[in-house]
C-alpha cells in the first residue's frame, strides 16, 4: 500500500493530468516534441551509409570504425534508464530541453571531428541527449494529450518510431554520395536550434516533482548490465558466441541485471519502478513490442543488406526502393493512431501482426531475378502491416499506468525496444551465418565431374577461352566462377530463411495481441489482484 500511495503522490505530484491544461491545444506541442524524437532515431540508421566513407577519410581499419555506431547504441542503453528520475526531478520539459541541446552539440562535435577517436567521443556525447529524448518525448505525451486521443497522437509519434530509421539510409546515401560525409552530422544542427526555440516557446511546463534520491545502486547495475549485454550482442558475432570475451560479457551483464532487479524491487524509490509489469496490458503489450521491433530492425537491416550485396545496389538507389514503404508507413500512422481511438488495440494488433507475418513470409521467395517493383510491393504491404501491428502495442503499453507512472514505465518500453533490436539482429545474424554456410555445404557436394550440368558448364568455359586454352586454364576459371555462384546462391538461400524465422517472431506475438485493452490508465488491477 505504501508502494501506491509514494506512486501517486511522488512522480506524478504537480504535472498536469491526460487531457488536462493542454486539452485543447495538444497537436502543436506534439509535434514540435517529434522534432527531437526524429532526430534521435534517424541518427541511429543514418551513419551506417557513412562508414566506408569515414574509414577511408580518418585512414582506419573496419574494427575501430565500427565503434562510432556501436558506443551511440552502448551510451544509449546506459542514460536511458535515468530518463524517468531526471523528468521527476528537473520537469520533462526542462529535460526535454538539456537533451535537445545536448544532443545538438554533440552532432557539432562530430562535424568537427579532426580523427576517429574523436568522432566516437562526439558520438557518446550525441547519445547522452539522443538517449533522454524518446522516454522524455513518450512522458509528455501521455501529459499533455486527452487520454481518448491518445492514439491519434501516438500515431504522429510513429512517424518517428517507423519512418525515421527507413529514411536514414536513403538521406545519408545521398548526403555521402552526393554532399559531404560531415553534412549526416550538420543537418542535425538547425533543426536542433529550432527545436529548442520552439519548445521553449510551444510544450507547455511540467513542473518538477519529488523524485527522492538517485538510486546509484540501480544506476550503477542498470548502466552495467545494459552495457554489457549490448556490447555482447553487437560485437558476439564478430567475437564468436562462445569467445571468452562475449561469455564474459554475457555473465557479467546477467549478474549485474538480477542485483539491479533485486534493489529495485528493494529500493524505497527505484530508479525504474518495475512494479509496472503488475498491470498486465504494460506487460503483453511489452512482448508485442518486442516482437514487432525483432521485425522492424530485421526487415530493415536484412533487405539492404541483400539489394547491396546480391544485387550490388548502391546505398542511395537501396534507400530508393525502401522509401515507398516509409512513406506508406508515414502515411498509415496517423490512421491507425484514430482506428486505435475509435476501436482500441486488439483488433489492430491481431490484423497487423498476422499480415504482417504473411508479408514478411513472401520476403522467402526473395531472388536475385526478384523484380524491383514486387520488393517494393512487399515493403509496401509490410510496412503498412508493422504500422497496424506496433503502434497500438506502444500505446496500449503506456495507455494502461496511471499518468505518474508513465516516465518511468516509458524508460523501460524504450530499454525493451533497444535490447530486443539488438537481441533480434544479433539471433538473426548468427542464424544467417549458420544457414548459409549449411547450404554452401550441401550446394558445393553437388558439384561433382559426373554432373551433367558441370560437364555442360566447363565444355562452356572451354569454347568461351577458346580451342588453344589449357585444361588446368578452364578448370581455374571454371571452379573460381562455380565457387562464386554457390556463395551467392547459399547466402540468398540463408536471407530467405531469416524472413521464415521473422514469420515465426510475428506469430509469437498474436496471443499477446488478443489481450490488449485501451482501457484508462489505472482503473484495472494488476496480475496481483485490486489496489
Amino acid at each position: 500500500m505504501a508502494d501506491h500511495e509514494r506512486e501517486q503522490s511522488g512522480a506524478g505530484a504537480g504535472l498536469p493530468a491526460a487531457g488536462g491544461e493542454v486539452q485543447g491545444s495538444w497537436i502543436i506541442p506534439v509535434l514540435v516534441a517529434l522534432i527531437g524524437a526524429f532526430m534521435s532515431i534517424l541518427d541511429s540508421s543514418i551513419v551506417n551509409v557513412a562508414i566506408p566513407t569515414i574509414m577511408h577519410v580518418f585512414n582506419t581499419d573496419t574494427s575501430t570504425v565500427e565503434w562510432v555506431v556501436t558506443i551511440y547504441m552502448l551510451a544509449l542503453g546506459v542514460i536511458v534508464p535515468l530518463s524517468g528520475w531526471l523528468g521527476d526531478k528537473l520537469g520533462f520539459k526542462k529535460l526535454y530541453v538539456i537533451a535537445l541541446v545536448i544532443f545538438t552539440f554533440g552532432s557539432l562535435l562530430c562535424t568537427l571531428s579532426w580523427n576517429v577517436d574523436s568522432l566516437i567521443a562526439a558520438r557518446v556525447v550525441q547519445a547522452l541527449g539522443g538517449g533522454l529524448i524518446m522516454p522524455t518525448t513518450m512522458a509528455m505525451i501521455y501529459r499533455m494529450v486527452p487520454r481518448e486521443r491518445i492514439g491519434s497522437a501516438m500515431g504522429v509519434l510513429g512517424i518517428a518510431l517507423f519512418v525515421a530509421p527507413a529514411i536514414g539510409p536513403t538521406l545519408g546515401g545521398y548526403l555521402v554520395e552526393y554532399v559531404d560525409w560531415r553534412w549526416i552530422f550538420t543537418i542535425n544542427l538547425p533543426i536542433g536550434v529550432l527545436g529548442v526555440l520552439l519548445s521553449l516557446v510551444l510544450l507547455p511546463d511540467f513542473p518538477a516533482a519529488e523524485a527522492g534520491r538517485l538510486d546509484i545502486g540501480g544506476a550503477v547495475t542498470a548502466a552495467v548490465g545494459l552495457f554489457t549485454l549490448l556490447l555482447a550482442l553487437s560485437k558476439g558475432a564478430d567475437w564468436g558466441w562462445t569467445s571468452e570475451a562475449t561469455v564474459f560479457l554475457f555473465y557479467t551483464s546477467a549478474v549485474s541485471l538480477g542485483l539491479f532487479i533485486y534493489l529495485e524491487l528493494t529500493c524505497a524509490n527505484p530508479l525504474l519502478e518495475l512494479r509496472v509489469f503488475r498491470y498486465p496490458a504494460f506487460t503483453l503489450a511489452n512482448l508485442m513490442v518486442v516482437v514487432t521491433t525483432i521485425g522492424l530492425f530485421g526487415g530493415i537491416f536484412y533487405v539492404p543488406l541483400f539489394l547491396q550485396t546480391v544485387r550490388g545496389l548502391g546505398a542511395m538507389e537501396t534507400g530508393l526502393l525502401s522509401m515507398p514503404g516509409a512513406l506508406a508507413s508515414a502515411l498509415m500512422m496517423p490512421v491507425t493512431g484514430r482506428l486505435y481511438d475509435r476501436i482500441g488495440p486488439r483488433l489492430m494488433a491481431v490484423t497487423g501482426l498476422v499480415v504482417l507475418a504473411i508479408t514478411t513470409y513472401l520476403f522467402h521467395f526473395l531472388d536475385i531475378v526478384t523484380p524491383d517493383r514486387v520488393i517494393i510491393t512487399w515493403l509496401i504491404l509490410r510496412s503498412v502491416s508493422m504500422s497496424f501491428a506496433s503502434m497500438p502495442a506502444q500505446t496500449a503499453a503506456l495507455a494502461g499506468l496511471p499518468p505518474e507512472l508513465v516516465g518511468r514505465a516509458s524508460a523501460m518500453t524504450n530499454i525493451i525496444n533497444r535490447v530486443s533490436g539488438s537481441f533480434g539482429i544479433a539471433i538473426l545474424t548468427s542464424i544467417l551465418n549458420h544457414r548459409t554456410a549449411l547450404h554452401a555445404t550441401q550446394l558445393a557436394s553437388q558439384i561433382t565431374a559426373d554432373n551433367p550440368a558441370v560437364t555442360a558448364f566447363f565444355q562452356q568455359v572451354a569454347l568461351y577461352l577458346g580451342s588453344g586454352s589449357a585444361a588446368t586454364q578452364v578448370k581455374s576459371l571454371g571452379t573460381t566462377y562455380l565457387a562464386g555462384l554457390v556463395s551467392q546462391a547459399a547466402f540468398i538461400r540463408g536471407i530467405d530463411d531469416i524472413f521464415v524465422v521473422m514469420t515465426g517472431f510475428a506469430l509469437a506475438g498474436v496471443l499477446p495481441a488478443f489481450f490488449l485493452q485501451k482501457g484508462p490508465g489505472g482503473a484495472r488491477p494488476g496480475f496481483g489482484g485490486g489496489e
